[in-house]
This record gives C-alpha cells, structure tokens and sequence, in this order.
C-alpha cells in the first residue's frame, strides 16, 4: 500500500465524511418518514406512534450497544450497521411495490432501522480518538476534530431536512424518495470501510465478572455504569449533555410551535431551528479556529452564561424576534460546550471502557427529552405558555449555575487527578503519534 492510500485512511477526513453522510441520510429519513405515514395512514396519531416507538427502541438498544462496540471491531460494528439501516430503509419501498405499506410494516421497519443507527452511532464515536492516536498527535487536534464534528452536525441538521422536503416536493410524499436515504447510508458504511483497520482494533477487555457469556455481559454493562456514575467529570459531562437535550428538545417540539401559532406567525416555528443550528454552526466554527489560544474551562464559563442568558430570553417571550435571536445564542453558547464536554468525555474514559461508555451517554441523551416534553406541554395547557417559558428558563439558569460552581468543571485543561491511573486504565488515552515500528 502506497504512503498516500494509508495516510488517506487513518485521515479523520474521511471519517467526517462518512459521518456527515450517515447524518445526511437521517435528516432526510426524519423529514421524508412522518409525511409517508400521514400520507399513508391519514392519521396524525399514528405519525406519534412512530415516533414514540422508535425513540423508545433506540434508548433501550443503546443499554447494550456500548458492550458490543467495546468486544467487536468498531470498524466492522460501523460497517454492518449501516448496511442493516441501509437494508431496513431500502425495504419499505419494495415493500410498498409488493404488499402496499401499513402501519404494521412502518413499524417493524422503522424499529430495526432505529436499533441498527444506535450501535452504528456509538462505534463511529469510539473510531475518531483511535484516528487521532494514529496521526500525529498534535495537541488539541482531537478538540479541533470533535469542534469541526459539530459543524457538520449543525449544517446537516439544516441541510438533510431541507433536502428531505426538496425530494418531496418533486417526487411527491413517496416510499421511492427513502432510496436515497439508503444510498447515503451505504456510502457512509464504504467510507467506514475504507478506514485504517487499526482504528476499529478493540483494547484487551477489563474482566469484571467471573462464570457465564451472560454473567460475563452483565458484569461489564454495570462496570461501565459505575465508572459513569463514580468518575465526577464524566458524570457531570453527562448530565449537563441530557439537560441541554432535554430542554432544547421541548424547546422545539412544543414551546416554539404553540407560541408563534398563538402570535399568528405558525412560519417562525421553523426557524427556530434554523437559528439553533445557525448559532451552533458560528459557534462550533470559532471553537474550532480557536483551539489552543481559549482555555476549556473559559468557553465552559460563556457557553453556560450564554446558554442561561439565551433561555432566560426564550422563556421572556417578549417578542418573534427575541425569542429566535436568543434561540440563536443558545445554539451559539451551546456548541463549545458540546465540544468541550465531548472532548473530556473522551479523554476521562479508557479505550477498553470506551463504546460502552458513550452507549450509556446516548441511552441517557436518547431518554432525556421524554423528561421535559411532556410536563412542558401539560404545564403550557394548565398554566399558559409564560408559565412553560419561565420553567423552561429556569431550569436551563439553573443548570448553568451549578455546572459553574461544582469542583469536577473547574480544571477543564488537566487530567482529573482523582482517576488518573486507576484500575480502569488512565484516564486520558494515549494520542502521541506510533513509531514507524508500531505501523
């Protein structure tokens, strides 16, 4: 293999492409999919129903996907999961030319679909530290690559919708449109394919259970959750993550749509996230220019003063305009954060502990909005949309403030001395560049 074609695969270049396809294809699904089944069903019930099932079927597989990521090759996880999602979006318009698409089918499909993203998702997380190690090592590429992961994240949340509704107004609400989701998708898995196969290379496994396969399993699925609950940064990391989650998404899903119906502009319901993703794109865009010169811990400082600030201005309500220029700087505040919260995820857990980690983090971020969608719209109803927008507020304040004053987010910049070295591993891995021996 000539110099040129291994450096080309152990580039994080083309794991973001593959990434930003596989996003690409499930911004399309999630535009395309809800109009199918309204189109099919007539039933606006049944587009929720969906919704609610996949979302489930997607937390409960993330329980145990981190276990298969953490004994598997992440390279071939990635791979035979994005073929099986492929497979499971191909099928729903051969099974429409065949038998005609019910609710039946919507749901079996759509449910493997759900469980094949989630341990596809956690391996191609694990894969982008394991590229780093095997470049050069330089100090804060892994912050830049995780910074310009968040870029792409943002401009495929606009893009993949848009072109989802662009495919739909031309071709028209049919099963047809699904292919090129499924093409997408197996060009992500090509391009996962093509990576250096040492990147999907597994760490030698932490027993932590004698006896059985099964024994065995669970005894590692609680390791992971212990070392999540017992290392405070990672723990802190996560639950601020869910918070963001959970308020964003009732941010969207029911204050933002009630509200500019109410003030006759039932258009500006969109743009908010548009401007979500428009301020994330700006902010994730400077993080990433600016990695190095800007200590962590002071992005970590204004994005959860600017993220406090911003849904302070959501929940005022005060007026269309305010409101999407504050969605904006939430989007904005919000992206450093995401990166900086990422990166020391990464760095504060081991390699062998790694997908099983993260596959608790996504089952939790999965999980998290069912916390706040639901009370938000039943507080809206009761009590009036200011009422939703001040707990709202409130509860993003809140959690701005203490991620500010708790010990684990103080000293962003070093290792977390209290677990450096333990009996899980170190914990930040080992990013210096391999010899030519190593190769």
């Amino acid at each position: 293999m000539s110099p040129r074609v291994a450096a080309l695969r152990r580039s994080p270049v083309l794991w973001l492409g593959s990434y930003g396809l596989s996003l690409l294809g499930g911004g399309i699904m999630a535009a395309v999919l809800p109009l199918l089944v309204l189109v099919r069903t007539g039933d606006v019930l049944a587009a929720g129903v969906l919704a609610t099932v996949t979302m489930t079927a997607s937390a409960l597989t993330g329980l145990v996907s981190g276990l298969l990521v953490d004994r598997v090759d992440r390279r071939r996880v990635t791979v035979v999961a994005d073929v099986l999602g492929a497979a499971s979006v191909a099928a729903l318009p051969v099974v429409d030319v065949l038998w005609g698409l019910d609710m039946t089918a919507l749901l079996v499909l759509g449910v493997l679909g759900a469980v094949a993203r989630v341990p596809a998702m956690t391996a191609q997380e694990v894969l982008l530290p394991a590229l780093v190690r095997l470049g050069d090592g330089r100090p804060g590429r892994l912050d830049r690559l995780v910074a310009i992961r968040e870029n792409v994240a943002n401009v495929l949340l606009l893009a993949g919708p848009a072109i989802g509704g662009l495919l739909v107004a031309l071709a028209g609400p049919s099963s047809a449109v699904l292919l090129v989701t499924a093409s997408t998708t197996l060009l992500a898995a090509l391009g996962t394919a093509l990576l250096d196969p040492r990147a999907g290379a597994v760490a030698a496994p932490v027993r932590t259970a004698a006896g059985g396969a099964v024994r065995r399993a669970v005894g590692d699925l609680v390791a992971s959750w212990v070392f999540l609950a017992g290392n405070r940064l990672v723990l802190g990391a996560t639950l601020v993550s869910a918070v963001l989650v959970a308020v964003v998404a009732a941010l969207q899903t029911t204050l933002m749509p009630a509200y500019f119906a109410g003030e006759g502009l039932p258009a500006l319901a969109g743009l908010t996230l548009s401007a979500l993703a428009a301020g994330g794109l700006a902010g994730s865009a400077l993080y990433a220019a600016l990695v190095g010169r800007v200590r962590r811990r002071t992005w970590f400082v204004l994005g959860m003063a600017g993220f406090g600030t911003g849904f302070a201005l959501v929940g005022s309500l005060a007026s269309p305009w305010v409101v999407l220029g504050a969605a904006a700087l939430v989007g904005f505040t919000n992206a450093p954060v995401g990166a900086v919260l990422g990166v020391l995820t990464i760095e504060a857990t081991p390699d062998a502990l790694r997908g099983r980690v993260l596959g608790a983090q996504n089952t939790l971020l999965l999980a998290a909005p069912a916390l706040t969608t639901a009370p938000v719209a039943a507080l809206a109803s009761s009590a009036g949309l200011g009422a939703a927008g001040v707990a709202l507020a409130a509860a993003a304040a809140g959690t701005a403030l203490v991620a500010l004053c708790v010990p684990a987010f103080r000293h962003l910049d070093t290792p977390d001395p209290d677990h450096e070295g333990d009996d899980h591993g170190p914990a930040r891995p080992d990013l210096r560049p391999r010899h030519a021996a190593d190769a």
